[in-house]
This record gives C-alpha cells, structure tokens and sequence, in this order.
C-alpha cells in the first residue's frame, strides 16, 4: 500500500459505510507545436454547473513526434465572474486518485471566497481515470491480489506473494507497455504547464494533497517562475527514497492508530479494551487470528483476510470522522465474527465497485510509483526493509512494505535518483502537515518546507490526512489568504 488519498475527502467513505450498515532534472524546451493554447480548449457542459474537455499532450516529451495523449479536465466556474483571478487546479493524491472525481465532490468544499474567485480545476494525470488509463488486471485478479497475504510470515507466504506481484507486473507489461515509461510524475508536470497554458493562465495556482504535493513539487523544481502560488497539503518528502517512504508511512499509521486507540478506550464498550497498550495488543492478535482464520462478509463471497482488515483499518485511519466506523467495525469482527464492515472500508480504498469491478486507481498508482524512484531489486532487500518496518510499527509495517513489491518486477524501471527539491526562483509555496497523519507522516512536511528555498510551513495539531479540507478555520483561512493574494503566513504558523 502506497500513500494515498480518498477521494472526495469523507464524503465517499461515509456515504458508503452508511449504506453497509443498515481514494534535480529540469525540463526540455517544449516544442511549439506542442502548445495547447493553439488547440483550443472547448469546456462543455457536463453536469451540475461542471464543464468538461479534453486537451491532447506529447506522450513523450522527449520525442513530440511520437504521438500524442488526450488529458480530460473539469471545471466549477468561479461564482464571481467579474472578479475572477483564474484557475484553480488541483490533484487529490494517490498517485491515481482522479481529479475529475475530486472536483466533483470537494470543489464545493473550497473557501467561499476562493470558490468566487477561482475556477477550480481537477483533471485526470496521464494513466489516470478518463485519461489513457493504465489496465492491468481484472477484477477477480484484484481480489485475488488484495487477499494475499501482504505481511509474509515465512518463506511460502513470501512466495506467494511474490508470485501475484510478478502477475502483476507482467499483466502491466502484456496491457499497456506503451504507456508505462511515460507516467512519471515529471511527465504529469510538464502536462500541468501545458494545462495551465490551455486555461489562459500566465501562472499556476495549485492545491495538491498528498502524492499531489509531489507533483506540485516537481512542478516547482522544472517551471519555478510559472508558479502563482502552491499550497502543498500533508507533504511527501521528495529525497526519501521508495523504500523508506514505506517504512515512514508504517510508522505513521501506527502513529494514527494510537490515537484512534486513545480515544476509544475513553468511552464505554470500547472494542479493542480500557487501555492503549492493550488495545495494541488486542490489534495484534486479532491480525495473527485472520492470518490464520479469516473472516467471512455479507457483501459477497469474499473471505476478509488478514490483509483486507489490516487495509479496512488503515482507510478508517485517514480521516477522524471515520473513526466511529472503525468502532463499529471491529466491535463487529471481535463479537460477530464479522467482516463486513471492515472488507467495506477496505473497498472505498482500492476503488472496488460492489460490482466486482475497480476503477484503475491501484494500477496507476503502481505504475506511477514504480516510474518515480528506483526500489530495493531483490526479494532480500524487501525482507529487510520490512524487517525494519516490523521494528517500527509491529500492526502495519510489513503489510505497508511488501506493497511496493511488484515495482521490482516491473517492466521498466527508472534510472532518476530521489533528491531534495528546492525550486529555486519560486514565490512563497505553502506547505501544510498535519501532526498526526497516518499516511504522509508530518515529518515530511517539515522536511519540504525547509528543502525549498522558498517554503513556507503552516501546521495543524490534529488528526487525518491532509488539512485544508478538514474545515479548520485557522487552516482554511491561512490558505485562503495565500491563493487569494499570495501572501503566506507567517513560516511555522501553528494550528490546534
């Protein structure tokens, strides 16, 4: 499992739980026949006060001639016409969380002044959604991927997991090699300048969560005099490499995990007991139990594995007002011998359908993240690094580590070095952590924020993933200020 974002924030996870109860290189010259702003960019109506189009991009910027990919965008026009600034865009993360998805469930979810000021819009990155997407597998291949166990006790269950990534990794290969070299994140920046050139703007103004502080970062580091301003919220730290990401990431859902814990035991009928250590004792048996008798479920004919529930936890991890969720679900586990709820919570974050079918969400996000950055070569090296994840966070270090484990197998393999980026030339960016986020630990934000020449850190005291959509007020009026007019807070401004 890689750093993600649910799409939408709550709002998909909640309506789904509520039914089930009753997300250093700099860039070459763009050639000029390349340039969108002569293609003409025709928005059209889609729905609900939504324009959608398309805008075509090299699919190799180093050979234009290669042909091209379409790039499906959607917008919410600002409310104030008169007085509009410009675009908004905007990426939820993953990699390979839509961003028509996100626009058409959070754009409403803005700062009023900014939705009066802005056009927010998402678009699917290449390889994403509505944009050539990367397929792979089916969807029983999927369940049958997610059901391995992806925190191997021994050898044979090393083996087994093994096997489903090289599956994986193959099934990429055999459906959709062309694509594949060319999903990178620096890729998805040089597409963003062009999208920004197609909506008329002389500069970007960006809000990207998660892995979408990524590629506003590596936007940075290629076009830093295109930049309006960037607000980069719950960080990943670009000069870590694949492997530690994961490690970090474990140890931030303990982290996360802890402070479900904490507030559970507070309350009567607490699931997991009256205290923290026990709790986590409590977590770890009941993953050992699944390891070796899972669960069934009422959704359909799927067993909820030690590997589905470990996900269904970490999903309810990402935002506080899921916590009661959790409850619900391992009270139903623990008394019912009951997954439901659990393999429930795990589906919103693969993206599966109650159809059987998924988006193509886990796919890119693998193809995505196995383009980024090099990863450990050998099934030895994956055994230390989730040796080390083990050490560190004993309920999710494995199963966030062995996750990345198709990448070594993967049909191309990149050759670009993790490395800190500093975007030199760049207004003020607005990096914002949350101390408690589960999947892109606050650490990250700290280390971004100080690595950009121009970086400026605003942090929440809380819980969840990401800040700005949480509805802080400190938070969102700090931001808005900063896209509105450019001017950060103060660097180190603290939210609680």
């Amino acid at each position: 499992m890689r750093a993600k974002t649910i799409s939408g924030a709550v709002t998909a996870l909640v309506l789904a739980l509520a039914s089930a109860c009753t997300s250093d290189p700099k860039a070459a010259p763009l050639p000029p026949s390349t340039s969108p702003s002569s293609q003409g960019l025709a928005w059209k109506d889609c729905g609900e006060g939504f324009q959608c189009g398309t805008v075509q991009v090299p699919l190799d910027y180093a050979h234009p001639s290669a042909g091209t990919i379409g790039i499906a965008m959607i917008r919410l026009p600002a409310s104030d016409r008169s007085g509009r600034i410009g675009s908004l865009f905007t990426n939820p993360g993953g990699p390979g969380g839509s961003g028509i998805e996100f626009v058409r469930q959070a754009a409403r979810s803005f700062g009023a002044d900014v939705r009066r000021k802005f056009d927010i819009v998402g678009f699917d990155p290449r390889g994403v959604g509505q944009s050539d997407p990367v397929r792979c597998l089916t969807g029983p291949q999927l369940d049958t991927f997610f059901s391995t166990d992806a925190s191997p006790d021994d050898r044979a269950e090393i083996d087994a997991f093994a096997a489903q990534s090289k599956n994986f990794a193959a099934s990429c290969a055999k459906r959709a090699s062309a694509l594949l070299p060319h999903v990178s994140t620096r890729d998805a920046a040089h597409d963003m300048d062009l999208l920004r050139a197609a909506v008329g703007d002389a500069k970007l103004t960006y809000y990207g969560a998660s892995y979408g502080t990524y590629l506003g970062a590596v936007y940075a580091e290629q076009f830093p005099t295109h930049i309006r301003t960037l607000v980069l919220d719950g960080a990943l730290d670009p000069k870590v490499s694949s492997a530690e990401v994961l490690v970090q990431q474990a140890r931030g859902f303990e982290t996360a995990f802890r402070a479900f814990a904490a507030d559970c035991v507070q309350s009567p009928g607490c699931p997991l007991g009256t205290t923290v250590e026990g709790a986590l004792t409590r977590l770890s048996a009941f993953q050992k139990q699944l390891d070796r008798t899972p669960l069934a479920n009422t959704r359909d004919t799927r067993k909820v594995t030690e590997a589905w529930a470990t996900m269904g936890i970490a999903t309810a991890l990402y935002a506080k007002e899921s916590w009661p969720y959790l409850r619900q679900a391992l009270s139903q586990a623990f008394t019912q011998h009951d997954g439901t709820l659990l393999i429930t919570l795990a589906d919103t974050m693969v993206e599966r359908k109650p159809n059987g079918t998924y988006s193509n969400e886990t796919e890119a996000n693998m193809a995505v993240n196995c383009a980024d950055k090099p990863n450990p070569p050998t099934l030895t090296a994956y055994q230390s690094y989730a040796d080390k994840a083990r050490k560190e966070s004993p309920r999710f270090g494995p199963f966030v580590v062995w996750g990345g484990l198709p990448c070594i197998y993967w049909p191309t393999q990149t050759k670009q070095t993790p490395h800190p980026i500093k975007a030199t030339g760049s207004p003020p960016i607005l990096v914002v952590g949350t101390t408690r986020d589960p999947a892109t630990p606050y650490q990250w934000a700290e280390n971004l924020a100080s690595e950009l020449d121009n970086g400026v850190l605003l942090s929440l005291n809380g819980d969840g993933h990401t800040a700005y959509l949480q509805g802080d007020p400190c938070i969102t009026s700090a931001t808005d200020r900063y896209l509105l007019t450019g001017t950060p807070p103060r660097d180190g401004t603290h939210c609680n």
